[in-house]
């Protein structure tokens, strides 16, 4: 006895996901920008097709240095990862930069003009600049930042930086992907110790002085030396590497090399202790129940009985009819309910 014959249009969409991750292994920048596209995609047939893609690519991925850079806006994160880039490309590595703009909270739209901040970088052809929306994610990252950085892992980019939208209240999450945290400061910006939240020092790998030039020279010495004496007094995420403070010119191109000896330098020493291979079985498990949540959440509001149910529980809530709790049981309940009748 034969099985049912596939349908002729998902063998085609079977053959056409198999290209798709033969060229994007073969580095082909068309199709890397296509992969990430269709992975960002928000449509439920283009999200099924994304996780056979991500599967087919796994295997090829991992081997990349992971670098996350956060800092407030006007600290020169654009221009210090183009410097970064720049050295990296010239000493022989492909750099893939996933640079997150922030979305407007009324018309989703955003910036997205990285690549013209970065004029140099983005016309090397061992670096790879991709600007994508927020979209009103939390933690500074978009959504599917974690899946572009596999598909450019899988493209042969040995080194993967994601430049957060800045520093904020929910900006740790970029510590959940990467191996090296930087946090980029300028001396007279406001960022003094006391004006930086003590959660994002306490998550940085490194800590980097840009716009240690001319005037503001003498400054950035003064304020590197007041990080480094306070990192001592915060417990290391790790026993094997203790934060450093380091001082830079993105502008000038100058002290560029020593960040990234440093950020070497942590490498290494989490290679050593095992450490790396650890952080990223943990920040694995961390993304598989982060996708459990915001599916359930997406199958929660997209069940036709809580969907009705909704705008009459959020007049509720907002009237002061019920409490927030209560409402939220309403909905479960219902969404349990229906669940049940199914089985």
């Amino acid at each position: 006895m034969t099985g049912t014959p596939e349908p002729q249009s998902e063998r085609n969409e079977d053959h056409d996901i198999e290209e798709l991750a033969a060229r994007v292994r073969e580095g082909d920048r068309r199709a890397l920008g296509r992969a990430i596209t269709l992975i960002e995609s928000r449509r439920p047939a283009d999200q099924y097709r994304a996780l056979a893609l991500l599967d087919s690519l796994l295997e090829h991925a991992g081997n990349s240095i992971r670098v996350g850079i956060s800092g407030a806006p006007g600290v020169g994160k654009s221009t210090f990862i183009e410097a970064v880039g720049v050295d990296l490309t010239a000493a022989g590595h492909r750099v893939a930069v996933l640079a997150v703009d922030p979305s407007s909270t009324r018309s989703g739209g955003s910036i997205l003009g990285d690549k013209t901040r970065m004029e140099s970088l983005s016309r090397d052809p061992a670096a790879f600049i991709r600007p994508s929306p927020s979209s009103g994610t939390l933690g500074g990252v978009a959504r599917r930042t974690r899946e572009a950085m596999l598909v450019c892992e899988a493209a042969g980019f040995d080194v993967v930086i994601v430049e957060t939208i800045g520093v904020g209240q929910s900006e740790t999450a970029v510590a959940d992907m990467v191996d090296s945290f930087l946090l980029l400061i300028a001396p007279g910006g406001g960022d003094e110790l006391q004006g930086i939240k003590r959660g994002i020092v306490e998550i940085a790998d490194l800590v980097v002085v840009n716009k240690a030039d001319g005037d503001l020279a003498g400054q950035a010495k003064v304020i590197a030396a007041d990080y480094t004496g306070a990192l001592h007094l915060l417990r290391p995420a790790t026993k094997f590497w203790t934060p450093h403070v380091v001082t830079c010119s993105a502008l000038e191109r100058v002290g560029i090399g020593d960040v990234w000896q440093a950020v070497q330098e942590h490498q290494e020493a989490l290679r050593e202790g095992g450490e790396l291979g650890r952080r990223r079985e943990a920040q694995a498990r961390h993304w598989m129940w982060s996708e459990v949540s915001e599916s359930l959440l997406a199958a929660l509001r997209d069940e036709p009985a809580v969907a009705v149910l909704i705008p009459e529980l959020e007049n509720a809530v907002t009237s002061g009819r019920m409490t927030p709790g209560t409402a939220a049981r309403a909905l479960l309940d219902v969404f349990r309910g229906t669940a049940d009748q199914v089985r």
